[in-house]
């Protein structure tokens, strides 16, 4: 039952938006059935052109998002084990991460072009933050007790930090990056709505423009599934190699 309960809630969402196509209140250019939805969703998926304006959204998303996950991990570990490098760094983390990032996006249109370099450089400084700030409190948080048992018994502080400290700060890497992933999505989709002849992001505008509203929300659906299978990738990832650890809360 628990299983084919977020499947009865899309079928009801479904449900609705067809009542409110088939109603009459509503414009077809604001609610289009589902048969016309799906049918563009079949032209799109089955287009290799289609399918290219996919890829270029997700290779400039998942570009973006490696360079923030290297760098973020790097930063998050040193702010974790380093006062003087939380010193440096936290209050500058702390101090822009509430600046909207989109606003400099003229600015990386001038320096790195209109091209997948500003987009790319837009990604990784939006997913930068939350993959630095996530693995900065797991790295802060790892148990003293483990950490003096491995120094009782004679281990070097490269040693400590290999077996002890990314062991124990590994669940909170994958959380930023279950958070950042996302945003890296957003971001790319945004970016190619604003300045882009390529994307999904350009296949949302292109179409709404058009007045093609069910083409629309068939790149829309294209987009979510693509994020919904990344986020599972993502997951399946982190259950292989963080396989120590354990929910410890379970559900009633």
């Amino acid at each position: 039952m628990r299983r084919l309960l977020p499947v009865a809630l899309i079928g009801a969402a479904l449900l609705a938006w067809e009542l409110a196509a088939r109603s009459g209140l509503w414009s077809p250019l604001l609610f289009p059935p589902l048969a016309s939805i799906a049918h563009e969703f079949v032209q799109f998926v089955s287009r290799a052109d289609r399918l290219l304006e996919a890829w270029v959204s997700l290779y400039r998303a998942l570009g973006g998002f490696a360079l923030a996950a290297v760098a973020g991990v790097i930063a998050g570990m040193l702010m974790g084990r380093s006062a003087l490098a939380a010193a440096l760094l936290d209050p500058f983390f702390s101090g822009t991460y509430a600046v909207p990032k989109i606003a400099l996006f003229p600015i990386f249109i001038f320096v790195f072009g209109i091209g997948s370099l500003s987009k790319v450089a837009l990604i990784f400084l939006e997913c930068l933050y939350p993959i630095a700030i996530v693995t900065y409190q797991g790295a802060r948080s790892v148990n003293r007790v483990l950490l003096w048992s491995a120094q009782n018994m004679g281990a070097s502080r490269a040693r400590i930090f290999r077996r002890v400290v990314i062991p124990a700060t590994a669940p909170f890497i994958f959380a930023g990056f279950r958070v950042a992933l996302p945003v890296a999505m957003i971001v790319v989709i945004i970016t190619e709505m604003i300045s882009s002849a390529d994307g999904l992001g350009y296949q949302v505008i292109y179409s709404m423009s058009s007045l093609k509203t069910d083409r629309m929300l068939a790149v829309v659906v294209a987009i979510a599934l693509l994020g919904l299978a990344l986020d599972r990738a993502l997951v399946l990832l982190r259950d292989r190699l963080v396989y120590w650890e354990k929910l410890e809360t379970y559900y009633v």
